[in-house]
């Protein structure tokens, strides 16, 4: 499982509508020990397996972790 952190709500909102179409996905507040700019994040299971697909990638984030019960590794960031 993945969270997904955003610059903006417009990206938290284009992220969450294609990630469903390709698992389970939803918009939450970011927890306190993580930060982002818009307070917005999307926690996303792959219905493929635990690998995040490509198309999502390349949309624009702030940071994505993978989730591993309450704690979470960094994989990406983006600027």
């Amino acid at each position: 499982m993945y969270l997904v952190t955003f610059h903006t709500n417009f990206d938290a909102n284009l992220f969450s509508r294609k990630a469903k179409a390709l698992g389970k996905a939803q918009m939450k507040p970011v927890p306190r020990q993580l930060s982002s700019s818009c307070g917005t994040c999307v926690v996303f299971q792959p219905a493929d397996g635990d690998q995040m697909p490509g198309e999502l990638s390349s949309l624009s984030f702030e940071k994505m972790y993978r989730m591993n019960g309450s704690e979470y590794e960094m994989v990406a960031e983006k600027e």
